[in-house]
C-alpha cells in the first residue's frame, strides 16, 4: 500500500510540475533616441500561450482564463531597477476541446541607463493553485559605442507597416507585431524583421546581408544596399527572408552591415524556431 501511495504522489507531482503555464518572454533593447539622456530603452515582450491556462465556466458556453504576469529588472547588485505586475487574460471560449486556444500578450517598455541587469517574468495560474513559471533573462545595456552597431533584431509575426501611431508596438515609423519566442510554425514561409543600425558611417553606401544557418548546415542568404544611413539618427533595417525548404529546427539569423570595401562594420544575431507540425502563437499588434 505504502509503495502504491508513494508511486502516487511521484505521478501527482509530476503532473503538476508538467502542468505549468507556458511562458515565452522576448527582449530586446534599442538606444535612447533622446541623446542627452545616456541609456537604453528596453522592450519587454511577454506571451502567454492559451493551451497552458486553466479555464473556468462562469456561464453557459462560456469559459475563462487568467494568467498572474510579474515582470521584474534587477540590477547587478538585486536592487529592482523596474517591476510590474498584471493579470492577462485571453478571449473567452465557447469550447475549451479547441486544439488551438488563442495566446495573450503584454508589452511594455523601460528606459534604463547602461549597465548589468537581470530581466525576470513570473507566471501564474491565477484559477489553478501552484501552477507557476518563471524566466530570466541576462541582459547587458551599453549605448554609448563610438562605431556602427546594431541594436538586438525583432523577429516579426507580420511584416512591419508604416503607422504613426505613438505606443509600445510602434518604433521607427513602424508598427511591429513580434514573433512570440521567435517562432515561426505549421503556413510560414517567411520571415519579417526589424532592426536599427547606430553611428553608421556618413556619406557612403552600404551593404546589409542577412543569413540563416543551422548547425546541420542548412541555410537561406539575401543580400542588398543601404545607399544612405540616417544621420543624427537610428537608421531602420527591416525587410523578410523566405525560409524556402528549410526543415523544422532551430536556426541562427545574422544581419551584417559592410562597407563599400566589404569589410565587416558590426553583426548582430538571433534565435528562430521553425516547426513544420503546429502552428505558432500569434503576435499581438495592440
Amino acid at each position: 500500500m505504502r509503495i502504491l501511495l508513494s508511486f502516487f504522489f511521484v505521478l501527482l507531482t509530476a503532473t503538476v510540475q508538467a502542468a505549468a503555464p507556458e511562458l515565452l518572454l522576448d527582449v530586446a533593447h534599442f538606444r535612447n533616441e533622446d541623446r542627452v539622456v545616456k541609456g537604453s530603452v528596453v522592450e519587454l515582450y511577454a506571451t502567454v500561450p492559451g493551451t497552458g491556462l486553466t479555464y473556468l465556466r462562469r456561464a453557459p458556453k462560456t469559459f475563462q482564463a487568467a494568467a498572474v504576469l510579474t515582470l521584474e529588472i534587477l540590477k547587478a547588485d538585486g536592487q529592482p531597477a523596474y517591476q510590474e505586475t498584471v493579470t492577462l487574460k485571453p478571449p473567452v471560449l465557447s469550447d475549451t476541446t479547441a486544439a488551438i486556444k488563442n495566446p495573450i500578450s503584454f508589452q511594455k517598455r523601460v528606459t534604463l541607463p547602461d549597465g548589468q541587469y537581470t530581466v525576470r517574468a513570473r507566471l501564474r495560474d491565477q484559477y489553478k493553485a501552484g501552477s507557476e513559471t518563471t524566466v530570466d533573462r541576462s541582459l547587458t545595456l551599453e549605448s554609448d559605442r563610438k562605431s556602427a552597431f546594431l541594436s538586438d533584431i525583432v523577429l516579426l509575426a507580420r511584416p512591419a507597416a508604416k503607422s504613426g501611431a505613438q505606443d509600445n508596438f510602434a518604433r521607427g515609423g513602424l508598427r511591429l507585431s513580434r514573433a512570440p519566442g521567435g517562432y515561426y510554425g505549421r503556413g510560414t514561409a517567411q520571415i519579417f524583421f526589424y532592426a536599427e543600425l547606430y553611428q553608421a558611417p556618413a556619406g557612403q553606401p552600404l551593404k546589409v546581408r542577412y543569413r540563416i544557418a543551422s548547425d546541420e548546415g542548412g541555410a537561406a542568404e539575401a543580400e542588398t544596399t543601404l545607399d544612405q544611413a540616417a544621420q543624427g539618427k537610428p537608421t531602420t533595417i527591416a525587410g523578410e527572408l523566405p525560409l524556402g525548404p528549410l526543415p523544422s529546427g532551430q536556426y541562427i539569423f545574422t544581419i551584417e552591415i559592410r562597407n563599400a570595401k566589404n569589410q565587416l562594420l558590426t553583426t548582430q544575431s538571433t534565435v528562430l524556431t521553425r516547426d513544420m507540425e503546429d502552428y505558432a502563437p500569434a503576435g499581438a499588434t495592440n
